[in-house]
């Protein structure tokens, strides 16, 4: 008998797990790993201190596929919501070196991170949010409640209003008029937008447009990077093969240009032709990428050199972020100050007509 809800689905959609919740837990878990602790005994002791009731529910879980004779990395797999394909694959490595408390540490380091640059774009897009939020709440109160008054009284009066303020009443007509069709247009057209991104084609053309838009593109493209030679440079640290280190930044990119250029790059990889090779015939791969790729191959550093170039290209792209904001800041204030001034400049413009007939 199929439930009419399902408490556990109900649970990870209102209690997500948080990146610092798993950051946390790993540290935990690697200090307890650390001091000679089991595994289970440890997990056992984290569920009951961990306040998240899915990530509780997901340890208990791990726990009874670890005591029917299942891995920790094989037990965390069946929890993707939780552990992610590049967390169990590193846990996996973990277990096979016998260092699962040093994979821990810097999968603890590397989740940290992500988490910090992710806050970080987040609080830098937020004010000018904020300001554009505020823009629409102000015109759309003035154009929907207090033109409309004015509207109604310069009519009563029957006098003949300069351009500025027929302007201004004229689009008040026509927004009161038409405004619920416009909206509903507006919204269909969003709708229609989203549901050709959710297609295959769709969302190639927006993850390509997301990498060449103006201002923003390049910074999606360090973001992107970034994360890649974050990925690859704790895979390869904590000892799994680059074929397998190449999957698992396939898998882990958000972006579909980056996506099938890693495939790419894993086909030739495959073939044996390396790893900075079939990058440098992509442009998506950014020349310091490349030549510190080639610099790790052949100094066996391949996770210094790659930590390395995604330290830059966060740098880089957290400069670009504020820049960017920096920038928008300014004119969304030109913008709104002068939609606001306008409206100001017609409806006194109307006022001194009227009492210039009496």
């Amino acid at each position: 008998i199929v439930p009419f809800f399902d408490k556990e689905q109900m649970l990870s959609v209102f209690n997500r797990i948080k990146p610092m919740d798993l950051v946390m837990f790993s540290r935990q878990l690697a200090l307890l790993l650390d001091s000679g602790t089991d595994i289970v005994t440890s997990l056992e002791l984290l569920q009951r201190q961990v306040t998240n009731q899915n990530l509780k529910r997901i340890i208990g879980q791990v726990v009874a596929d670890i005591r029917g004779g299942s891995s920790l990395s094989a037990a965390m797999k069946k929890h993707p919501r939780a552990f992610s394909q590049l967390y169990y694959r590193a846990m996996a490595a973990g277990e096979q070196s016998g260092n699962l408390d040093v994979v821990l540490r810097q999968m603890a380091n590397h989740l940290e991170r992500s988490a910090q640059t992710e806050k970080k774009i987040k609080a830098a897009l937020m004010y000018p949010m904020i300001i554009v939020i505020v823009a629409i709440v102000v015109v759309g109160l003035l154009v929907y409640f207090v033109l409309p008054n004015f509207t109604d009284l310069y009519r009563s009066m029957g006098t003949d209003l300069p351009f500025l303020p027929s302007l201004l009443i004229a689009f008040s007509d026509f927004t009161e008029q038409y405004g619920l069709y416009i909206l509903i247009g507006i919204i269909g057209a969003f709708g229609g937008i989203y549901a050709y991104i959710r297609t295959e084609e769709g969302r190639y053309r927006w993850h390509k447009f997301m990498l060449n838009a103006p201002v923003i593109g390049r910074i999606n493209l360090l973001n992107s990077l970034s994360r890649c030679c974050r990925t690859m440079s704790l895979l390869f640290r904590v000892g799994v093969p680059l074929p397998e280190i190449v999957s698992v930044a396939i898998y882990s990119a958000t972006n579909k240009i980056m996506s099938e250029a890693l495939t790419g790059v894993q086909g030739e990889l495959l073939r044996g032709e390396g790893l900075s090779r079939p990058m440098s015939k992509r442009k998506i791969f950014l020349p310091l990428m490349v030549q510190m790729t080639s610099v790790g191959e052949e100094t066996g550093n391949l996770d210094q050199t790659l930590s390395t170039v995604a330290q830059s290209y966060e740098t880089e792209a957290e400069d670009r972020t504020n820049t960017a904001v920096d920038m928008i800041q300014p004119i969304l204030t030109g913008i709104i100050g002068a939609v606001v001034a306008f409206i100001a400049v017609s409806l006194i413009t109307a006022m001194y007509s009227i009492y210039g007939e009496f």
